[in-house]
């Protein structure tokens, strides 16, 4: 069988699934591709912050997600070193109120929406490969791409190809689009975890005690993904044949309630560690070519801000195609520009806020308790803590100043 398509997406990931749900509903053309046979665990991707919620709004693809169980989480409550647990309650936010029409974070699994997008974009009409391999990619208007698949070599010319193929890239990196990568701050595991029965399923919980930055999202019914951010020093602390053990174990934080529950919860996915790595590329464009999502560079997972992100990504690049018939020329670079300047302002947000919240020092929680103090007294500071929510433009611009950061921490 030949396959031909105006647009390949290369990557079936949240990003290019929803991109190709969104054009694939607007009658494009479009054939997305995978190197996986199944989608699996990769540990992190679960949790999309207001901001990112109200791009699949925009996108025309919130529906996907709901209907595959994603779910609400919209109270926040800060546990943390220093903080009484009743206390924390008592400072519990309400997110389903920040963003107009955004009823809070939405959280899910992350294999299970891929595929849940991956469906709706065939439903629409999109062809679907997965276990693709031997991928060649060629600029030029218009763009080369060979591919094998089922054991039958295949070459397209479509008008478009969009690299939504995740870090490290293959397209970008055959097209000769190389990322900058910031040096490493901190390592984060995660854990798939059932069983965990008696925390609310609506009440998540990022916080920092001793030596760990913690995350707390629950999936509903007992399912939780759970996060730890610690030093780079500490690579090895969670591996070996009892790293999910150690993991939980982890979780017997004094200012939890109940931080029994994750010494006896289950483990039910992979426990997997990486280095924080926030990289970018300063134009994910080239003749025939444009990237979206982790392709073209992501953000510290510090500040959870992978997913909305991706829903941007493919909500800018879908209205750049369907509001355009000829997509030669720069027709992308106003997407480019605006990623830039996007990726700069969560670039700088995750690094003051791993500043503040993902050192372990004696100084760093001074600093903390400093800082956090601070904000009880004075509600409007809690604006600092926002760009992560809100997103890079729901926030006051000297919320990007380092002379303000500098003020606070002082």
């Amino acid at each position: 069988m030949t396959y031909e398509a105006e647009i390949v997406i290369v990557g079936a990931g949240i990003a290019g699934g929803s991109l190709a749900t969104a054009l694939a509903r607007r009658g494009k053309s479009v054939l997305l591709l995978d190197k996986s046979p199944v989608h699996r665990d990769i540990v992190r991707g679960e949790f999309l912050v207001p901001w990112g919620v109200e791009e699949s709004t925009r996108l025309g693809v919130l529906d996907v997600l709901l209907d595959a169980g994603g779910h609400y989480i919209p109270f926040a409550v800060p546990y943390g070193e220093g903080i009484p647990p009743d206390v924390a309650r008592t400072r519990t936010l309400d997110l389903g109120k920040l963003i107009l029409g955004v009823a809070g974070p939405l959280t899910f699994g992350h294999p299970q929406m891929c595929q849940a997008l991956d469906d709706a974009a065939e439903a629409a009409g999109a062809a679907v490969l997965r276990g693709v391999g031997d991928l060649k990619v060629e600029a030029g208007h218009p763009p080369t791409l060979a591919f094998s698949v089922g054991g039958q070599n295949q070459s397209v010319k479509p008008r478009l190809i969009v690299g939504a193929d995740g870090r490290g890239s293959a397209v970008a990196r055959q097209v000769g689009l190389r990322p900058t990568t910031d040096p490493d701050h901190h390592l984060m595991a995660g854990l798939l975890v059932d069983g965990v029965v008696g925390w609310p399923d609506d009440e998540f919980s990022i916080g920092t005690e001793g030596d760990f930055r913690f995350y707390i999202f629950p999936q509903g019914h007992g399912r939780m993904r759970l996060y730890l951010c610690y030093a780079l020093d500490q690579s090895a602390r969670f591996s070996g044949a009892d790293k999910e053990r150690k993991f939980l174990e982890a979780f017997a934080l004094s200012c939890l309630p109940q931080s029994e529950l994750f010494a006896s919860a289950q483990p039910a996915g992979p426990c997997h560690g990486y280095p924080n790595a926030d990289s970018s590329i300063e134009t994910p464009v080239a003749p025939g070519i444009v990237l979206i999502g982790d392709a073209a560079g992501h953000n510290d997972p510090t500040i959870g801000q992978g997913l909305a992100i991706a829903f941007r990504d493919a909500r800018l690049v879908s209205e750049t195609l369907l509001g355009n018939g000829d997509w030669t020329g720069d027709i992308f670079m106003p997407y480019a520009k605006e990623r830039r300047e996007r990726m700069k302002r969560l670039r700088f947000a995750a690094k003051q806020i791993s500043i503040l919240t993902a050192e372990f020092t004696h100084e760093a929680r001074l600093r903390r308790r400093r800082v956090f103090e601070r904000m009880a007294a004075d509600p409007n500071l809690r604006v600092f803590m926002l760009p992560a929510l809100k997103g890079p433009y729901g926030v006051p611009d000297h919320v990007f100043d380092q002379a303000s950061w500098d003020n606070l921490f002082s």
